[in-house]
């Protein structure tokens, strides 16, 4: 009975602990909305941050793109060799990066690079207590720090996305013509015929939404890092961690919406 009971209280714990995380997150976002466009808007500071989240990334991408496509040409082709269907190779390529794996494996390659080092960031300028010394200069750290990269975020991710996509069906296309014999023709012929701008406008709204949940995460965990290095390392491997997981649920979501 008293091992019931036990129990139940951490199991109550954890719920409580788990609905306090959650609704300071949500305040958290909601602060940003609240102040994603007032006035001043530090454009140079967006700039920045774009250039350490998308240029910055920019080798990762292309890396991970590369060898992405070309797993995708050969799975893809010894599976569909076996219906003798080898001409929808290009279809199969292109639609499984722009729909899926572009997004997702674009956004997890920046929460990796960009994300752990932005929780760092902020998280190191918390234990130093300088978001501290912000507050008392009666600068809004959140409007400060947070904003430029989060809207760096939500603006660069379909950008790198985009150079994902080309550079996995590039490599596709390489490992399908230049290796297993199919035609260019037909590879592009049927790569073109199906797709459709739904599937382009898709991933586009995929990209977006996984910036902004990736910036959002890293840039929660590091403004409310705990004390001391563990306290900074912790809050970057729970970043890394949890982003990548809403990632793949939110795609899950947006998939079934948007079918």
């Amino acid at each position: 009975m008293e091992l019931a009971l036990k129990f139940f209280i951490s199991i109550g714990h954890w719920t409580i602990c788990f609905l306090r995380e959650l609704g300071r997150m949500l305040i958290f976002l909601s602060s940003f909305f609240y102040l994603a466009f007032q006035p001043p808007i530090r454009i140079r500071h967006i700039i920045k941050e774009m250039h350490f989240i998308g240029v910055r990334s920019l080798f990762v991408i292309l890396l991970t793109a590369s060898f992405t496509g070309l797993v995708l040409g050969l799975q893809g082709y010894y599976t569909l060799r076996q219906f003798g269907s080898e001409a929808l190779l290009g279809s199969a390529v292109a639609l499984s990066l722009i729909r899926e794996l572009g997004p997702v494996l674009g956004a997890i390659m920046v929460t990796a690079r960009a994300g752990s080092a932005m929780t760092a960031e902020l998280g190191i300028m918390k234990i130093s207590e300088q978001i501290d010394a912000l507050d008392v200069m009666t600068i809004n750290p959140i409007k400060f720090l947070v904003r430029p990269k989060i809207l760096a975020g939500i603006l660069v991710l379909p950008l790198l996305v985009s150079i994902f996509d080309v550079v996995g069906i590039y490599s596709g296309y390489v490992v399908a013509v230049k290796l297993l014999g199919v035609t260019a023709s037909s590879f592009f012929h049927e790569m073109a015929s199906s797709i459709v701008f739904k599937d382009i406008y898709t991933g586009i709204i995929k990209s977006v939404a996984f910036g902004l949940i990736l910036t959002w995460v890293c840039c929660y965990k590091g403004y409310y890092c705990s004390r001391g290095a563990k306290g900074v390392g912790k809050a970057t491997t729970e970043a890394v961690v949890l982003s990548a997981v809403l990632i793949l649920m939110l795609d899950y979501f947006l998939t079934s919406v948007l079918l």
